[in-house]
C-alpha cells in the first residue's frame, strides 16, 4: 500500500463513495468546502499495489469530531488524531486490519507521534473490533449533537 497527498481526482472520487444506510453518516457531501478540506494537506490517499484508490487517512484536527473538541476531549501532548475511510466495496470483507496497520505505520513514520487517537461512531461494531485488535482502548465518549449517536474516542501508544 502506498500513501500520497490527496489529489483533486481522488477527492472527486471519494465524495461519490456511498456507504450502506447504517454507515451513511460517513458519506461526504460534494460541496466546495469538502473538496477544499480533502485537499488541505491533511488527507492522504491510500492506494493498492496497482495504484488504485482504496481509501484515505487524515491526520490532525480534521480527524477530530467538532463536538468532542467543544468538550475538550482531544487534549494531550504528542498525540496524533487519525481519521480513515475505506472504499465502500472494500468494507466488511476482512481488509480493515491490514488497511489500518498500513496507515498506522505511515503515520508513525511521517509524524512520529507518541500516541495515536481516533474517534468512531459507537454503533460501528466492525470498526471498533478492528481498533481493539490493534490495541486501541476507549479514553472517553460523547454524544455527537448533530447526529444524536455516541462517539468513542480511542487511543493507542507506540
Amino acid at each position: 500500500m502506498n500513501f500520497h497527498l490527496m489529489t483533486m481526482a481522488e477527492a472527486q472520487e471519494i465524495i461519490k463513495w456511498k456507504y450502506p444506510q447504517e454507515y451513511s453518516f460517513y458519506n461526504f457531501d460534494d460541496s466546495t468546502e469538502t473538496i477544499q478540506e480533502l485537499l488541505d494537506g491533511t488527507y492522504y490517499a491510500a492506494c493498492d499495489d496497482d495504484d488504485q484508490l482504496i481509501g484515505f487517512f487524515c491526520f490532525g484536527q480534521n480527524a477530530q469530531v467538532p463536538e468532542g473538541r467543544k468538550q475538550n476531549l482531544y487534549t494531550g501532548e504528542n498525540v496524533l488524531d487519525i481519521g480513515l475511510g475505506l472504499k465502500p466495496e472494500w468494507t466488511g470483507k476482512g481488509r480493515g486490519q491490514s488497511f489500518l496497520q498500513a496507515g498506522i505505520a505511515f503515520a508513525r513514520q511521517q509524524f512520529k507521534p507518541e500516541y495515536l487517537r481516533l474517534s468512531v461512531a459507537a454503533f460501528n461494531a466492525r470498526a471498533m473490533k478492528v481498533y481493539a485488535r490493534m490495541g486501541f482502548t476507549e479514553t472517553s465518549s460523547f454524544v455527537n449533537n448533530g447526529t444524536a449517536f455516541n462517539v468513542m474516542v480511542m487511543k493507542v501508544d507506540k
